[in-house]
């Protein structure tokens, strides 16, 4: 398979050649460094390898592990990009609403009842939705969910609020709304540009991400300086927009047990969200920004592995040390945990 260069990529279009992969990179180190490792009864039992990049509040690099140039697919931390697309297209979202076309949303009764009345507003229904059937993210809604008789559906999975904000944004242009999906439809063309305009990159290989929906990759500092875009966005815009509602209304992007809603409420102007994979990207209020992957996609390491970014960028707050617990369990008790090796 060739692969395709971010200056062969028009920057109006999602070009058909760009390749279905990640491309190759030679720069990317033969063995990435060790990010987290797993401590069991004093011993080291296994390690999480990745690359991360951290942003001063000037936008340059103040470290980097391993090769944050190489391109990544950042899943759902793509989310806020998406989101200012559905603005960009003149769809007018605010508030919660506009927080859940950003979320990967626990599947709580109030995200899924915020949907359905979505879907109602713009004469849509569940079965428009093209994300797959699936039972609430958090695994605490997902045992409740399934005890008050609930099955898998569209509503309930994560995307949902996302897919919504999309068809929504299509019927409002009377764009195709069952081919919404496609890569090269009119709306998929428009994130291809948010994507682009917020990391100051050329899209370096579009994918399927789990829900569906086309997925663009970009390296890791591109990610960490889209973040650092949004939420030094000027009033108004739409990355403002949606920075906005995402840090005011923040569990809706995620949920009330989960790591981006506390840090966006806790510590002030702070933008945050998780990917499939173990992808996190952050920008704090004054554009120190950051933003890894965990190559072996294990979300365990998440937690510790932004905590220890977040102290090195001089945070200091108590949620930093509640994202960062990652116990392990032996027995019933405590024996060890996941901690950063950095």
């Amino acid at each position: 398979m060739s692969s395709t260069t971010p200056s062969d990529i028009p920057a109006d279009d999602i070009p058909a050649d760009i390749p279905e992969s990640v491309p190759a990179v030679s720069a990317v180190p033969a063995v990435p460094p060790v990010l987290a490792e797993v401590v069991r009864s004093g011993f080291v039992e296994g390690h999480h390898r990745g690359s991360l990049v951290l942003l001063a509040a000037d936008g340059s690099v103040e470290m980097a592990l391993g090769d944050p140039a190489a391109p990544v697919f950042p899943r759902s931390s793509n989310k806020p990009m998406q989101a200012a697309a559905v603005l960009r297209s003149g769809l007018e979202l605010s508030g919660e609403r506009l927080a859940l076309a950003a979320a990967s949303h626990s599947g709580e009764s109030f995200h899924r009842d915020l949907v359905l009345k979505m879907l109602d507003e713009y004469r849509l229904t569940a079965d428009d939705l093209r994300c797959p059937e699936d039972l609430p993210l958090d695994p605490v809604e997902a045992e409740a969910f399934l005890a008050a008789g609930g099955v898998r559906d569209r509503v309930a999975m994560n995307c949902s609020g996302k897919h919504t904000a999309m068809l929504a944004a299509c019927a409002l242009n009377g764009w195709p709304l069952d081919s919404y999906l496609d890569r090269d439809h009119p709306l998929q063309r428009e994130v291809a540009r948010a994507v682009e305009d917020a990391s100051g990159e050329r899209i370096a290989a579009v994918g399927t991400d789990g829900c569906g929906a086309p997925l663009m990759a970009l390296s890791l500092t591109g990610l960490a300086r889209a973040f650092r875009h949004y939420v030094l966005a000027a009033p108004g815009t739409a990355e403002f927009r949606v920075a906005e509602a995402m840090r005011a209304h923040p569990e809706y992007v995620a949920g009330t047990r989960r790591p981006d809603t506390w840090l966006m409420r806790e510590v002030p102007g702070t933008l945050s969200k998780m990917g499939a994979e173990a992808v996190q990207a952050l920008a704090l209020a004054d554009g120190r920004a950051l933003a890894f992957k965990i190559d072996d996609g294990a979300t365990r390491a998440l937690g510790p592995v932004l905590a220890r970014a977040l102290t090195l960028l001089g945070v200091d707050a108590p949620v930093v040390g509640r994202v960062g617990r990652a116990p392990l369990l032996g027995g019933g008790e405590e024996v060890g945990s996941v901690r950063a090796a950095f």
